[in-house]
């Protein structure tokens, strides 16, 4: 019995930090085709092709830029994250 709960936590952590690497990807890659969409969306509205598309384009790298640096932050433990900060 014990041998099993020691297994269950050993394979525990690495699962879930799979999970979150996978997580992270997703969100980072999405996070430049949704802005991308939206700002092709601005440019059909307002016929200003490609302004808002490029400006989305920028937009979305930046949030990808950001996710990762938070991801490997979280994974890596090599520093705080600053939105759970307690000081």
């Amino acid at each position: 019995m014990t041998d099993r709960r020691g297994e269950e936590e050993r394979t525990k952590r690495p699962k879930s930090r799979q999970g979150a690497t996978y997580e992270g990807a997703f969100e980072a890659v999405f996070s430049i085709l949704i802005a991308a969409f939206l700002g092709n969306l601005a440019d059909d509205h307002f016929g200003t092709a490609p302004r808002y598309l490029l400006v989305g384009f920028a937009i979305g790298f930046a949030s990808f830029v950001l996710r990762l640096v938070k991801l490997g932050r979280t994974l890596h433990g090599s520093a705080p994250d600053p939105e759970h900060d307690d000081e």
